[in-house]
């Protein structure tokens, strides 16, 4: 599948169709844009996380892990599971790994 092709024949509904798939894919972009949260998700595709586990593997305060999960979550990328008084966090579908694949295979592949 390759990229759409903008024209100036296009339908105003097809026009908006690609703006409001532009502001989705913008908001999941920057989302992922912190280092914090990139480390997270990079995490989270190993499986499932509590915030303590989190805290301990990114040598980061409880405050700042709990913060970056919050934009995660209300971005739709993780989704929290209670279990007793810890919360664990798991990627809530595929698109984070897809594009953390990229991101790796672009800046980090090489690096061996």
């Amino acid at each position: 599948m390759g990229l759409p092709q903008i024209t100036v024949d296009m339908s105003e509904d097809e026009l908006d169709k690609i703006v409001a798939n532009a502001t989705t894919a913008s908001n999941f972009l920057k989302a992922i844009s912190h280092e914090g949260r990139l480390m997270i998700l990079c995490h989270l595709v190993t499986g499932e996380k509590s915030v303590t586990e989190l805290e301990d593997l990114l040598s980061a305060r409880q405050a700042a892990v709990s913060q970056q999960l919050s934009r995660l979550r209300l971005e739709g990328l993780v989704i929290p599971r209670r279990e007793g008084k810890a919360i664990f966090y798991r990627l809530a579908d595929e698109r984070p790994k897809r594009l953390l694949e990229t991101v790796y295979e672009l800046f980090c592949a090489n690096d061996d």
